[in-house]
């Protein structure tokens, strides 16, 4: 039983020793986001134990000095996935043969700054990183845009790389979705995990509509839907929603710099769930690519929906019953990517 034992232990450390390296890229590098981020993909907490991985770093060329020393820092964890840091500032380096794309960097909203100025800035980032991801990575790349404005930033990088799969490309609404779950599971006064299949819908914006009519709770070991077990209708149709929406600008308001830590621990639940799938009868938010659903969200947007994923290929949860309160706020999202949307291509083809 021992040498059985110690031949699969040999077999297992055998094949994770042949395991190729995955490269993984990440943008914003010498960021705070990426700072919380890149230990834990380094240690596998995202791709598995056994995924040895090249981590790519990209940043603006100011930012090199501080890029330096987060390479200093990851090769001090000593980590034994971590194969080797690239840390850069060129396009043609950052996008070669890529597994895995987090664009993190974005232009941020300044004082005084329009948005349709910030639109502008970030259309030329994202077409410039799409047309390096069309060049120069795998066409089975998966993408995952957190720079803000994530939904058109992500429908704009999809655009310019024409021939990777517009299913390829995914914007982070999984923060905002890990905050509504956790502020249903604190008012009832269970764990976080006790909650599944909250919903965010639309644009990772104010006015994002977090869902919880199809939500189950675990009240202390009785299953129920999320208003049965929060029994209290108008706190979730009105301070719940405007406390997730407006969460962002609250840490922000706080702590005087935006969310990192709880951004980086949504970016690797979003990736990890596109590698390994949702657990049976779960669902998760993410930001997609709108085409045919059955819930009338217009065509040619990066909307949040609730999906399935298996086999790393994301499916909407489709025929949930959407009544007219949803209905508003679902429309109302959507209003706003559109107006985003059409005011970012006009951008695009100047």
């Amino acid at each position: 039983m021992l040498t059985l034992l110690s031949a699969m232990y040999l077999v297992s450390r055998t094949a994770s020793a042949q395991a190729e390296p995955i490269r993984v890229l990440v943008t914003g590098a010498a960021g705070q986001i990426a700072y919380s981020l890149l230990y834990s993909i380094a240690k596998g907490d995202v791709f598995g134990k056994d995924q040895p991985i090249i981590l790519v770093l990209l940043d603006i060329t100011p930012m090199l000095p501080v890029l330096d020393g987060v390479v200093m820092e990851l090769q001090d964890c000593a980590l034994p996935l971590l194969r080797e840091v690239i840390p850069t500032d060129k396009v043609e380096v950052g996008f070669k043969d890529l597994d895995a794309a987090i664009l993190v960097g974005s232009m941020p909203r300044k004082e005084g700054m329009e948005r349709k100025d910030l639109l502008k800035a970030n259309v030329a980032i994202f077409k410039t990183q799409g047309e390096a991801l069309e060049k120069y990575a795998k066409k089975t790349v998966k993408v995952l845009v957190v720079g803000n404005p994530a939904n058109t930033n992500c429908l704009i990088a999809s655009k310019s790389a024409p021939s990777i799969p517009k299913e390829n490309f995914s914007c982070l609404t999984r923060l905002d979705h890990n905050r509504a779950r956790s502020q249903v599971a604190i008012r009832v006064g269970v764990p976080s995990d006790s909650v599944k299949n909250v919903i965010i819908w639309g644009n990772h914006s104010s006015t994002q509509y977090p869902d919880v009519h199809h939500a189950i709770v675990n009240n202390h070991g009785k299953e129920m839907s999320g208003f049965d077990a929060v029994n209290d209708e108008s706190w979730l149709k009105g301070d719940f929603i405007s406390t997730v929406q407006q969460r962002g600008a609250a840490v922000i308001k706080a702590r005087k710099l935006s969310s990192a830590m709880s951004a980086a621990k949504a970016i690797c639940d979003h990736m990890r769930d596109i590698w390994f799938g949702t657990p049976d009868g779960e669902w998760v938010s993410m930001g997609i690519y709108s085409t045919g659903n059955s819930y009338g969200v217009p065509n040619d947007l990066m909307y949040s929906f609730p999906v399935m994923i298996k086999n790393k290929t994301w499916k909407v949860v489709d025929g949930l019953a959407i009544n007219d309160f949803s209905r508003g706020k679902m429309d109302g999202t959507a209003a706003e990517l559109v107006e985003e949307r059409d005011t970012a291509l006009t951008f695009l083809g100047a």
